[in-house]
């Protein structure tokens, strides 16, 4: 289970800080992430972070967001700074179990587990 938390509305410029809490598995062979869907959009990529510390983010945020992990928690962060109102859109955490060697997937599809989502809004 996947509960996700944080999200709000905020002002062009601002900063939001989400966290998702993971529970009922061992996360230790797990990639969490988070993914993202406008209205009217596909599911997109945002960040991911492996058991270890590895990460991975969409080119167009690198910069603005930054992904980390309590793994004594089970739980993932996601840091935005700088946000955009294009930024606004339903913010999903994701567990992809590791199977094999891997890069962090950015595929919505090779995503195992899935948060309720949380709604940032960001106005201009």
């Amino acid at each position: 289970q996947l509960q996700a938390s944080g999200g709000g509305s905020v002002q062009a410029g601002g900063s939001l800080r989400l966290s998702c809490a993971g529970s009922g598995r061992n996360f230790d062979t797990t990639i969490m992430a988070w993914l993202r869907q406008a209205p009217g959009k596909e599911r997109e990529f945002v960040a991911g972070i492996s058991w270890s510390g590895s990460r991975a983010y969409a080119d167009s945020l690198k910069g603005r967001f930054t992904i980390s992990r309590d793994n004594t928690k089970n739980t993932v962060y996601l840091q935005m700074n700088s946000l955009k109102p294009e930024d606004s859109a339903v913010y999903y955490c994701a567990v992809a179990v590791i199977r094999r060697i891997m890069p962090i997937p950015t595929e919505p599809r090779e995503y195992d587990y899935w948060g309720q989502g949380t709604l940032v809004t960001v106005s201009s």
